[in-house]
This record gives C-alpha cells, sequence and structure tokens, in this order.
C-alpha cells in the first residue's frame, strides 16, 4: 500500500468498476467501513456501477461511526477531487451540512441513504433513501409488546445519538411503547457503534436490573455486543431480546433463541438503488425526494424463507 495516500483513505476500501469511456467518478462515502451492514452497501453499489455506463465507483468510510470529523473530511475530499457525484451516508444530522453545501455551490449532486441530515441541508440533497426508521422502531415495539406484554422494564441499548437513523428508530419505539403500553423504558444506552462497549454496557444493565423483562439492540453492532452478553451472562432466552440488522452473528442469535427477532434493512438496496438514483440525477433527471428500502422483521419462523434471505447478508 502507498504510505503517501492520506490517512482516510487507509481507512476506506475503494472499489472500482467502468463500462465504457469514463465520464467521471461517483463517491460512495459511508459511516464506517468495518461493519458488514456497510460492506453490503458497497455490494449493491458496486452492482449498480457495473449495469451502469461511464462511471467509476470510490467506496470509503472511517474507522469508527464516532469519527465524524473524518467522515466531514471525505465529503470535502470528494468535492475538491470534482466527483459526478455523491452517495452519502450521514453519520451526524448537523456535522455533515456543512460539507453537503459546498458539494451543492460546486453543482455536484448528492443523494443519501440510511440517515437523514438536519432541516438546514433539505437544499443540498436531491433524493434520500433508506428505511423508514420510525416505522421500524415501532415494528420492533409491537413485536416487544407482544412477547413481554405491557408492564415491566424494557432496556434500549442504542448506538450514536443524534444520528438520523438512530432518531427515528429509536424514538419510534419509545414512543410506541409510551402509546401501547406501561412499559418502562431503562436508558437508551449508547455503544457508539462499538460491540465491545455495547457488551460491557448490556453486561451492566443485566446485572443492576435483574426484573429486566425484554431489551433492544438498535442497529448491528450494538445488537450483537447485546447478544453475547445475553448468552455470556446465562440470561439468553430469558430476556426478550430484538435486534436490528442481519449479519451472520444476528442471524445466529435468531436461531439459537438468544433474539426473538432482528429488525432487518436491505443494505444492498440503499448502495444499489443510490447509485441507481445519483445515476438518474447526473443524467438530470428527475427522482423523487425520498425512497423507502423497506425492512423485514426475522425471526426463527422465517429466517430460512425468501423474505428473510432477500436481506440478510
Amino acid at each position: 500500500m502507498n504510505r503517501r495516500l492520506p490517512r482516510l483513505l487507509l481507512l476506506s476500501s475503494l472499489a472500482l468498476a467502468s463500462i465504457g469511456a469514463c465520464a467521471g467518478e461517483i463517491a460512495v462515502i459511508v459511516k464506517t467501513t468495518n461493519s458488514n451492514f456497510w460492506q453490503n452497501v458497497n455490494k449493491g453499489a458496486e452492482a449498480a456501477i457495473k449495469e451502469g455506463k461511464g462511471h467509476t465507483m470510490t467506496f470509503s468510510g472511517p474507522a469508527s461511526e464516532s469519527a465524524v470529523a473524518d467522515e466531514v473530511n471525505l465529503v470535502e475530499n470528494a468535492v475538491n477531487r470534482k466527483v459526478d457525484g455523491i452517495l452519502l451516508a450521514a453519520s451526524d444530522p448537523d456535522a455533515l451540512v456543512p460539507a453537503l453545501k459546498k458539494a451543492w455551490e460546486a453543482k455536484i449532486p448528492v443523494v443519501l441513504i440510511d440517515s437523514m441530515v438536519s432541516d438546514a441541508g433539505k437544499a443540498y440533497y436531491q433524493s434520500f433513501l433508506a428505511t423508514d426508521n420510525k416505522a421500524a422502531g415501532e415494528m420492533c415495539a409491537k413485536e416487544m409488546i407482544a412477547k413481554v406484554g405491557t408492564t415491566g422494564k424494557v432496556a434500549i441499548m442504542s448506538y450514536v445519538a443524534g444520528a438520523g437513523s438512530e432518531v427515528g428508530r429509536v424514538g419510534g419505539f419509545k414512543e410506541y411503547l409510551q402509546a401501547h403500553s406501561k412499559l418502562q423504558v431503562v436508558g437508551p444506552f449508547y455503544s457508539q457503534s462499538q460491540m465491545a462497549t455495547a457488551l460491557n454496557q448490556t453486561t451492566d444493565v443485566l446485572a443492576s436490573n435483574a426484573d429486566l423483562k425484554g431489551i433492544f439492540g438498535a442497529n448491528e453492532p450494538t445488537a450483537v455486543g447485546m447478544g453475547r452478553a445475553l448468552v455470556q451472562s446465562g440470561k439468553s432466552g430469558k430476556v426478550v431480546a430484538i435486534g436490528f440488522d442481519g449479519n451472520e452473528d444476528l442471524q445466529k442469535f435468531v436461531r439459537d433463541g438468544t433474539l426473538v427477532a432482528t429488525a432487518v434493512q436491505s443494505s444492498y438496496q440503499m448502495g444499489y438503488l443510490g447509485v441507481k438514483t445519483l445515476a438518474e440525477v447526473i443524467a438530470g433527471k428527475q427522482v423523487p425526494k425520498f425512497r423507502d428500502t423497506g425492512v423485514v422483521l426475522v425471526t426463527r419462523g422465517n429466517v430460512d424463507k425468501p423474505e428473510a434471505k432477500n436481506v440478510l447478508y
């Protein structure tokens, strides 16, 4: 590896694909490259590039989702390279807005995936593709109530406070519980999307809440850490646990009963449709401001069925 490359690019993986004469670069910038979820976004984006005409693609992200300043730098670097378009999963709703404004001023179209930016950035992106996170959070809360009833304690293990997806997902979960039950919410606790942190936080929550009836892990690394803590503490199958996302670890937890369910987004579709949408914008076509990429509640009963297999990774 060329040691002279900038540090951020050393943290990034690059995916290059082109057909015909190169019209320019599409920069796909995600919250972190150290996650199966975001690698699945990369796979979808690569597939769309291969089907398209004339663009190359770069795929990059910081070492962790909490490294917001690093992601801002990646966006600014893409603007300075004069890329044709940017597909962005924003790790913070406010911090990325100035960088998006720079892209807009440079006439570089931006399509967002997974997480929304604040209202101050609405003019600077052309489309937003994501799970309806509020609806997904409500779906998880409905499943929780169905399993634990309407009284008792439920803990929320979250990830990065204020991230667009987190606000909708955890907010939807809490609001549904408050409207449809008398369940007491413990937390939320923020893992910063670090599995080890989530494991330690969940271990502490389980130890200090012996009467806990349910627990919700709101994204992939958080839910994996939560599941491992349940197993290590001997609480697997005793505390009703619901996760979010669908990597191999979470699939295993569903199969062995550690999780009663996990809500799985189509990360592949985010990458695939995101690049397709960006290509349409670059070509001067009108695109919808929002596209719902869907979510599936995966349980032991459907984990091997097509509706689950199509989103698991």
